[in-house]
C-alpha cells in the first residue's frame, strides 16, 4: 500500500513524496485520511524557517499532525478500534496513515469532523488550564484569541466554570468567539489590561509584548502558563516576575486525548459553533499553495481545514 506525504525539504519548499507502507503490526491500525488541519502557529514558523526554538533546522521533515479518517484495517491484537470506525490520529499531511491503536481516538460517526479535529488542541489547552487549576472566583487573563486561546477560554468557562475570564487580542475579528463563550472583557490593546489584577494567566499569543503585559497584570504570587509554542518571539522575564514572585509553567501536548474526547464530544450540541475556528478550507491538492499564501500574508485565517477528496496533488 502506498502513502503520499507532504515533506518540507527546505525553507518554504514543500513536495509530495510517495512511500510504501510496511505490513500492519499487531497493535496498529490503517487509516484512510478524510480531513486534516494546518495548525498555523506551529507549522508556519517551520515552513518560513523562522522558528526561534529551531535555529538550525534539519531537512527533510514531515508536516502536520492533526488527522481524521476511516479505519481500513486493524492488527490482530487490536480490540478497541474496528474497521469502519472514524478516528482522530497524529500523522500529519498524509493521505493514509498507520498508527498504534492506543493513539487513535474513536469519533462518533454523527459528529462533524471539523469539531472532532478540534479535540487535539482542546485537550492541549485543557492541560495548561488544569496545571493552573483556577477556582470559580479566580480572575484569569488569556493572551491571544487564536485557536489555542479560544479553546482555553472554552475550557475555562465550560469545564472549570471560571466566572471572570478576560482576553487580550489585538485582532478585533477574533473577538466574536471569546465573547460568545462568555469572556467578561475582550481587550484590543495592552494598555486596556489592568495591572496587579489577575490570579492566573495563559499565554497563547506567541507575542513578547503580550507576555510582558501578562506579567504586569498579575497579582503577587500569581501563576502564568505558557501554552503558545514560543516559536515566534523570544520571551524575557521582566521586573514584575521577580518583584511579585510569580510562577511560570509550560505545557505541551494534551493530558489524555481519549478521556478529553469523552467530555468534548458530549458537548458538541452546545458548542458546535467552535467549528468557526476553521476560517479557511482547502483540498489537500491545494496544500502547497496554501502554505505559500499563508507565508505571504495573502490569507490570515485562525485555522485551516484540509479535505482529502482524492484529487491530483499540486
Amino acid at each position: 500500500m502506498k502513502q503520499t506525504s507532504l515533506i518540507l525539504t527546505g525553507r518554504r519548499t514543500l513536495k509530495w513524496e510517495e512511500w510504501t507502507l510496511p505490513a500492519l503490526k499487531q497493535d496498529e491500525v490503517y487509516i484512510q485520511t478524510i480531513a486534516g488541519a494546518i495548525s498555523i502557529g506551529a507549522e508556519l514558523p517551520q515552513y518560513n524557517e523562522s522558528d526561534v526554538t529551531d535555529p538550525d533546522p534539519v531537512y527533510p521533515k514531515g508536516t502536520g499532525y492533526e488527522s481524521y479518517g476511516k479505519v481500513l484495517g486493524v492488527g490482530d491484537h487490536v480490540s478497541q478500534v474496528k474497521v469502519g470506525d472514524r478516528v482522530l490520529a497524529f500523522y500529519g499531511h498524509k493521505d493514509y496513515g498507520v498508527v498504534k491503536s492506543d493513539k487513535a481516538v474513536v469519533v462518533p460517526e454523527h459528529l462533524d469532523y471539523k469539531y472532532a479535529l478540534l479535540n487535539t488542541l482542546s485537550c492541549d489547552a485543557a492541560k495548561g488550564v488544569l496545571k493552573l487549576c483556577p477556582e470559580n472566583s479566580s480572575r484569569v487573563l488569556v493572551a491571544g484569541a487564536g485557536t489555542m486561546g479560544t479553546l482555553a477560554v472554552y475550557f475555562l468557562k465550560k469545564y472549570m466554570n471560571v466566572d471572570h475570564v478576560d482576553v487580550l487580542e489585538p485582532n478585533d475579528k477574533r473577538h466574536a468567539l471569546p465573547t460568545r463563550l462568555g469572556a467578561t472583557n475582550v481587550y484590543i490593546s495592552n494598555d486596556q489590561v489592568s495591572s496587579n489584577y489577575y490570579d492566573y494567566a495563559l499565554e497563547c499569543s506567541s507575542n513578547s509584548d503580550a507576555f510582558k503585559t501578562l506579567l504586569r497584570s498579575m497579582k503577587s504570587e500569581g501563576e502564568v502558563c505558557i501554552l503558545s509554542d514560543g516559536n515566534k518571539d523570544l520571551f524575557y522575564l521582566t521586573q514584575d516576575f521577580y518583584w511579585k514572585e510569580l510562577k511560570i509553567v509550560g505545557s505541551s501536548d494534551g493530558w489524555n486525548y481519549r478521556k478529553h474526547a469523552e467530555w468534548f464530544f458530549n458537548d458538541y450540541e452546545k458548542s458546535s459553533y467552535l467549528t468557526n475556528i476553521f476560517e479557511h478550507e482547502v483540498s489537500y491538492a491545494q496544500l502547497i499553495n496554501c502554505f505559500k499564501e499563508l507565508s505571504a500574508n495573502r490569507i490570515n485565517p485562525m485555522k485551516v481545514l484540509v479535505r482529502y477528496d482524492r484529487t491530483d496533488k499540486d
